[in-house]
């Protein structure tokens, strides 16, 4: 709790090293581990974002470097398994404060003490960018990561699952496997919503996925987007953005989210699954009301490319059945707007724990100055009430 209010930090973040991962890693993808070595980079990290002190390793899918510096002419891109990622050495923390070591990879005790430092009830963990590079790979690599991190998270969450909570990573490639390990482990407390890891082409429209959906409607999860940029499945524009990475990053947030949602929505998969909602991290908010504004228009206007839906786009979102997490730049003056067109259950708390862009252990303080421009029902809904019904906050049985 904070100044009395309940909070729920929808996109914090683990980044497990493959050394974790592969402590939880089962026999099969242990005999394959060496295939993932020429994408293996050691990462040596700044104090202050819950990474080890010494060396440690995650793998880079050919990473896109976007190293062009603005008004400069541009060049050849090396895209290289293992290279650095765009933003590797680039940014600083905007917070000064240091946060326990080791609470991205197996320090669960020291993140509960972090979070009740800054007021948080509750973090949603997200995996970092080898989660959804590792779409690219043969199904059996893929899913065998996944399997570990699965083991890992239930191993992490069980700390306290009231308060520690995790996705499951679906992959498009392989859906039976992702629908059969549901059935095993979809009932579990850690796990509050899924992540569909689409290899590139994959619309997530796609009829090949409605196991899935199907699924995820029996247990209540909802699909949860995280937006990364530099690695496959690449962001929608990504080979055209002109080689500089605070463009790429401006742009492939809130244009993975938007594709996403509108093909979800005049796909109608919200129509066929009600137990379904989506919901967005780390793409801003200001852009919703447009975007879905927009559609209402588009999927009209352009006859006979969408089936009949029962509502208009934007009428879900005012539903409750899209959720989006809110970036504090962006300020209260637009969060008011997003609330005033969509309605109070579309927005919700986000702080980016413990990436750079987290001014730990201050976000939450900083969003409750709003407080005289939100309002008291507002800044409830947005700090905790709306994620709640976003999320599948606790256990539930599989059939």
């Amino acid at each position: 709790m904070r100044n009395g209010y309940r909070v729920i930090d929808v996109d914090s973040h683990v980044t497990p090293s493959f050394e974790v991962l592969h402590r939880y890693a089962g026999q099969a993808i242990r005999d394959r581990w060496d295939e993932f070595s020429p994408y293996m980079r050691e990462m040596n990290s700044p104090v202050g974002r819950g990474h080890p002190l010494g060396p440690w390793h995650t793998i880079k899918v050919r990473p896109i470097p976007y190293d062009r510096i603005a008004g400069q002419k541009p060049g050849a891109e090396k895209i290289e398994k293992g290279g650095a990622g765009a933003v590797e050495g680039r940014v600083e923390n905007i917070s000064s404060a240091v946060c326990h070591e080791r609470i991205q990879h197996d320090n669960p005790e020291g993140r509960l003490e972090d979070m009740t430092l800054e007021g948080v009830d509750v973090n949603v963990l997200i995996p970092g960018t080898w989660a959804p590079a590792s779409s690219s790979f043969e199904a059996p690599l893929t899913t065998g990561l996944y399997d570990a991190y699965h083991t890992y998270m239930r191993d992490f969450c069980s700390a306290d699952t009231d308060r520690l909570k995790g996705l499951f990573l679906a992959p498009g490639h392989d859906v039976a496997w992702a629908v059969a390990e549901l059935k095993k482990i979809g009932g579990e407390p850690w796990l509050c919503a899924v992540w569909p890891s689409l290899p590139e082409g994959m619309p997530i429209d796609d009829p090949d996925l409605d196991p899935l959906w199907e699924i995820m409607n029996d247990l209540h999860l909802p699909i949860m987007h995280h937006s990364f940029f530099y690695e496959p499945p690449y962001f929608p524009g990504a080979r055209d953005i002109w080689g500089n990475s605070a463009i790429a990053r401006t742009a492939a947030h809130p244009w993975g989210a938007q594709r996403s949602l509108a093909y979800i929505i005049a796909g109608g998969i919200l129509d066929r699954y009600p137990n379904i909602k989506v919901g967005f991290a780390e793409t801003g908010h200001g852009w919703l009301p447009n975007w879905l504004l927009r559609l209402d228009s588009q999927v009209h206007y352009v006859k006979g490319v969408v089936p009949k839906l029962k509502y208009l786009p934007s009428e879900y979102a005012k539903m409750g059945r899209i959720a989006i997490c809110i970036e504090a730049h962006e300020g209260p003056e637009m969060t008011k707007a997003v609330f005033d067109i969509l309605g109070e259950t579309c927005l919700m708390y986000s702080s980016d724990f413990p990436h750079p862009e987290c001014d730990w252990p201050h976000s939450v303080d900083n969003v409750l100055k709003w407080l005289p421009v939100l309002g008291e029902t507002r800044m409830r809904n947005l700090l905790a009430t709306n994620a709640e019904a976003y999320l599948r906050m606790g256990a539930l049985s599989t059939k």
